[in-house]
């Protein structure tokens, strides 16, 4: 079977350009033809015209979702029937995996398939608590409110963690940039002065010494320093990849300076959030919880929620195994407890899902304030040492020539 590009018109005079997959060219033409096309050009698929993906599928983001939601919500308020909207959508999204995914979803709700269902059948695009959600929303008849929720739940998820990569993207720049002027210090500034240093013939100071035997093992034993990175990416990668280590690496990042605070707050807020966006659609309380656990990136919180959903089960309040956890900020445990006794935990949530989208903002605010001059100084330390590596030399030198 071959892959064949096409460009045609549709039956409202729009341009669509794409590629699928026939035994011949006149089985594609077919295919064109009862889909209601009109073929302007077809031809077999090359390296130069067929769409290439090297990194494989493109991954749908919360933004993504928020905006396909956003989007479903205002063409069903037009009136337009589900079909209809989910064909419009696949035609002008801008993720090439999003878009196949809602194609698939119109063929199965054209099957007869619910559109909760047809989503079920691609778990990598659509998450499960939108897949509930619509399955609520269908099933009371309010699928637009469904999807208005789940808009402004995907749009405040991307929005958390669009400012913790900012918190973290100056760090990594200054961390990659000090990395560069070492390398290029020990490289090629150090070895211009070495000829300099050992005509001298003068005893070098240790701190030169050692600078120099640096440069002179970055310059002839390189690969060794390759092969080390290398083995420790990839002994990282092993290491995370095993349960030890992904309750380590969870447990690490819940405790490390600066960070821990920011990660157990995004937590908090992603907890609370989802489990008040599935108790407003109606969804039981345990299934809630097992949904949330799936979200959850930190496998502490994921392991913390399943066995609260265990305890739930059995008849126990949702606030006491938080509390058992140890792992829920006093706050979370006393807003849901407050909640289950007035009988309305989603508000009480969601109140606490608005207090911790704050908190995360402050926290990543501060995470970029300490760490700046942090960085900054271990630079300057460290560049300052190789300079009064070079320097220190040439100084007694010229001390030895004044004293002549």
């Amino acid at each position: 079977m071959s892959v064949y590009v096409y460009e045609a018109v549709d039956a409202n005079g729009k341009n669509k350009k794409g590629s699928l997959e026939a035994d011949t060219p006149e089985l594609a033409a077919s295919m064109l033809k009862a889909d209601g096309l009109d073929i302007i050009s077809i031809k077999e698929g090359s390296l130069l015209n067929k769409d290439l993906n090297f990194g494989g599928k493109k991954k749908v983001t919360p933004r993504d979702m928020s905006v396909f939601c956003k989007q479903f919500v205002s063409i069903l308020a037009a009136g337009v029937t589900v079909i209809n909207a989910l064909e419009m959508l696949a035609e002008q999204s801008e993720n090439p995996t999003l878009q196949e995914a809602l194609k698939d979803v119109m063929l199965s709700v054209q099957k007869g398939e619910t559109l909760a269902s047809a989503m079920a059948e691609n778990p990598d695009v659509f998450p499960s608590i939108l897949v509930n959600m619509v399955s609520a929303g269908e099933a009371s008849g309010s699928l637009e409110i469904a999807f208005d929720r789940m808009s402004t739940h995907f749009e405040k998820d991307n929005r958390i963690k669009a400012m913790v990569k900012k918190a973290m993207i100056y760090p990594v720049v200054v961390l990659v940039v000090m990395v560069i002027v070492i390398v290029a210090m020990l490289v090629l500034v150090i070895p211009s002065f070495e000829t300099m240093f050992a005509d001298m013939g003068m005893e070098l100071p240790f701190m030169t010494r050692m600078v120099v035997a640096m440069s002179n093992f970055l310059q002839t034993k390189w690969y060794i320093v390759v092969a080390f990175i290398a083995a420790l990416i990839v002994g990282f990668k092993m290491f995370k990849s095993t349960d030890y280590g992904v309750h380590a690496l969870g447990k690490f990042k819940m405790k490390a300076p600066i960070v821990g605070n920011m990660t157990v707050k995004g937590a908090c807020s992603r907890f609370a959030r989802t489990i008040s966006t599935l108790m407003a659609a109606g969804l039981p309380l345990i299934e809630c919880i097992d949904i949330t656990a799936k979200t959850m990136d930190n496998i502490w919180f994921k392991e913390a929620l399943l066995d609260a959903k265990e305890q739930v089960a059995r008849g126990v309040a949702l606030s006491t195994p938080l509390v058992e956890s140890g792992l829920f900020p006093a706050m979370i445990c006393q807003m849901t407890r407050i909640g289950e006794e007035t009988g309305n935990v989603e508000e009480m949530l969601t109140k606490v899902a608005d207090y911790y989208d704050e908190e995360v903002e402050i926290a990543t605010q501060s995470i970029s304030s300490a760490m700046e001059p942090i960085i900054i100084v271990v630079l300057a330390l460290i560049v300052g040492v190789m300079v009064m590596a070079i320097m220190t030399p040439m100084f007694s030198m010229y001390s030895g020539i004044d004293n002549l």
